[in-house]
């Protein structure tokens, strides 16, 4: 329930030892470059990283390239295989290694290149023969050259095809016309194949032109022996795309070496982009970088370890340097982590409130779904997919553990509301019916578990105000926490107890009175301490304000109503769903009991699926707007440290061992 502390790592060692130094920073996992400040008689150090992006964007294009060839091989002929999976765990000392597979990978890189090159021109060339072997089949078999049919010194000849709807048309103005004369050869389903001739007095170019005549193409060979030619080439193509899909497909061994490879060549371009951070003199660099506290011995050890000529000391921050953060959660807590982070991460700065959220958007989230067996679903899918993917860090495994504790809350409100998949499990629920029970609020019935989400969103706002008030007091500003925050703490327990009094059913008036004595007076006290900090007229408007406040302090409360809408609209699909299928197998007739197997598997899927979905966006609202509105601050940046950043492996350093302290 914290971020780490940070402090800064000052280093000067000589030139030649940069790439070591790194490599040696990178190996801690701890250590993140930052800009180093402008020092007297040194310069920035230009490195220039766009050679090597350049190289590595044509590797990884060759690389997958390779993957869509086996990716597609796969699909089409199922085939099931892990090849092309990332997150596949390296050891340090073969992901160091492979810049010796530099050689290797170039090679491979280069006849992927001209595979694809050579494979493009013969798919263009394929496509062509294609379109060409049509117009060839027609004159199939004509078995004299082309060149045979040419115009003699009286006569024209044209060898050609009309469309089949301007045959009968065409025959008859060819009997009709006298010095002409035309022969059927072929024919298939849409063109007819003619040879026309005519005496050189007669136009017979213009008869055709009225027929949709089209020329033969070819003039050479015979018709057959042309189309044998095309054919034979067609094969010869489709043979050679064989071959090349062949070579491509055995480069699958090499997917895992080129990720590892792409992996290391990225890191070159990170330590290259981290220089460009840094200062240098003639003869030396300056590096800064920011290390967290518990990480100090680690990084020392793994300095000592490069050459005597690193100097570097540790120091505290400037008061005004706002550090990237790296949290400090449990694993349970880490899953909610990514649902601060889309709102924005905690700056370091303050107060880390993921513990406390994790806990209220599980309540909420078991609150909106509150039925036993949709949470069973939840936390028995949620689980299984964290547990599948329990040795990676990716959103789809936080995501499902959200959902998976998620469901130990809906289960427990289940209970409360006395619902499995909409229907009663005991003779009597906990809570009120949340369709049916109405409470008389001030004279004026409104469904109980309505008010009851009112009450949560009281409870939640009074939490934030004490996030509030850790906060301030964590600075040093102590009458802030106690102004700002528990003045406004105590201001949320008299209105959740004013609201509880004014209920009829809860036959407690006195707490009306104790709740609302308390509001007012403390309401009091922020409009009068509202503007301490200004001058005259500041005073008043400062607390002017704070009076007003509290209009938006009731339309906060309103918003957790939310929360009961969601969950009544979830509850009455479960109960209709369940209700329906329960009589259609109370009936007796298979046909109805088929179709209420499906009506309970489909209903009740797209009910837990719409609910998860309309609870995640509502829960994560209900956070970033009234939670976090009360204390929150954000736009922290993320400690990332040099070397993290992998794109296809998982980097295992726990057989690495600095002078005896074990990496991991």
């Amino acid at each position: 329930m914290a971020v780490a502390e940070m402090q800064k790592l000052n280093l000067v060692a000589m030139s030649y030892e940069r790439d070591k130094v790194l490599n040696a920073l990178q190996l801690t996992g701890a250590t993140e470059i930052k800009h180093h400040c402008e020092a007297e008689n040194t310069a920035p150090l230009e490195c220039g990283c766009e050679n090597l992006r350049a190289y590595l964007s044509e590797t990884e294009s060759a690389l997958d390239f390779i993957c869509a060839e086996v990716e597609n091989y796969n699909k089409e002929n199922k085939i099931k295989t892990d090849v092309l999976k990332d997150g596949f765990t390296v050891s340090y000392s073969d992901f160091i290694s492979a810049k010796e597979l530099k050689g290797q990978i170039d090679g491979l890189a280069a006849k992927v290149s001209a595979l694809q090159a050579e494979r493009k021109l013969l798919s263009a060339e394929d496509v062509k023969l294609s379109r060409t072997l049509e117009a060839a089949e027609i004159y199939r078999g004509l078995n004299i050259p082309f060149s045979d049919l040419s115009d003699t010194r009286n006569t024209k000849i044209r060898l050609g095809t009309i469309p089949n709807n301007e045959k009968e048309n065409f025959f008859a103005a060819v009997e009709s016309g006298g010095l002409c004369s035309a022969e059927e050869f072929y024919a298939n389903g849409e063109l007819t194949a003619v040879i026309f001739v005519c005496h050189k007095s007669f136009d017979g170019d213009g008869l055709l032109s009225g027929f949709g005549f089209s020329a033969c193409p070819f003039n050479n060979k015979s018709g057959e022996e042309n189309y044998a030619e095309l054919k034979s080439r067609k094969e010869e193509i489709e043979i050679r795309l064989a071959e090349i899909a062949g070579e491509i497909l055995s480069f699958e061994k090499y997917i895992k070496p080129m990720k590892i490879y792409c992996d290391y060549l990225g890191f070159e371009v990170e330590k290259l982009a981290a220089a460009e951070k840094m200062r240098k003199t003639a003869a030396t660099f300056l590096l800064e970088a920011y290390v967290p506290k518990e990480a100090e011995e680690l990084v020392k050890e793994a300095l000592d370890g490069v050459s005597s000529a690193v100097y570097y000391e540790f120091s505290e921050l400037d008061e005004d340097e706002i550090p990237p953060t790296l949290y400090k959660n449990n694993e349970v807590v880490k899953n909610f982590e990514t649902i601060t982070n889309m709102y924005s991460p905690v700056n370091s700065r303050e107060f880390d409130p993921n513990t406390v959220m994790a806990f209220f958007y599980s309540l909420f989230l078991g609150f909106i779904m509150g039925d036993i067996g949709y949470g069973l679903l939840m936390l028995l899918g949620g689980g299984f997919i964290y547990m599948k993917k329990r040795g990676e860090d990716s959103g789809l495994k936080r995501l499902s553990g959200v959902f998976a504790i998620g469901g130990i809350f809906a289960i427990v409100w289940g209970i409360l509301f006395n619902s499995l998949f909409g229907l009663p499990v005991f003779s009597a629920s906990v809570i009120p019916d949340a369709q049916k029970d109405m409470w008389s609020f001030m004279g004026i019935q409104v469904p109980a578990v309505l008010v009851i989400s009112l009450e949560i969103g009281v409870v939640h706002l009074m939490v934030g105000y004490i996030c509030r008030a850790i906060q301030c007091m964590r600075r040093g500003l102590f009458w802030d926490g106690i102004l700002d925050g528990l003045v406004w703490t105590v201001f949320s327990v008299g209105v959740g107890l004013a609201i509880a009094g004014l209920i009829d059913e809860a036959e407690m008036p006195l707490l009306a009175y104790i709740g609302g004595g308390t509001a007012g007076v403390t309401l009091v006290i922020a409009m009068l301490t509202a503007g301490r900090k200004e001058k005259l007229l500041g005073k008043f408007t400062k607390g002017f304000g704070a009076a007003y406040g509290i209009i938006n302090y009731a339309s906060d409360i309103l918003s957790y109503a939310r929360l009961y809408g969601l969950m009544l609209s979830g509850a009455v699909i479960a109960q209709i769903v369940s209700s329906y299928s329960v009589q259609f197998i109370q009936s007796g007739n298979v046909a109805l009991i088929i179709l209420a197997v499906i009506l309970m598997v489909v209903g009740h899927a797209f009910n837990l699926a719409i609910g998860l979905l309309g609870a995640y966006i509502h829960d994560a609202r209900l956070q970033y707007v009234e939670f976090y509105g009360r204390f929150y601050e954000g736009e922290g940046e993320l400690f990332a440290p040099l070397g993290s950043g992998h794109k296809f492996i998982k980097l295992d350093k726990s057989a690495v061992v600095i002078n005896g302290m074990n990496i991991k």
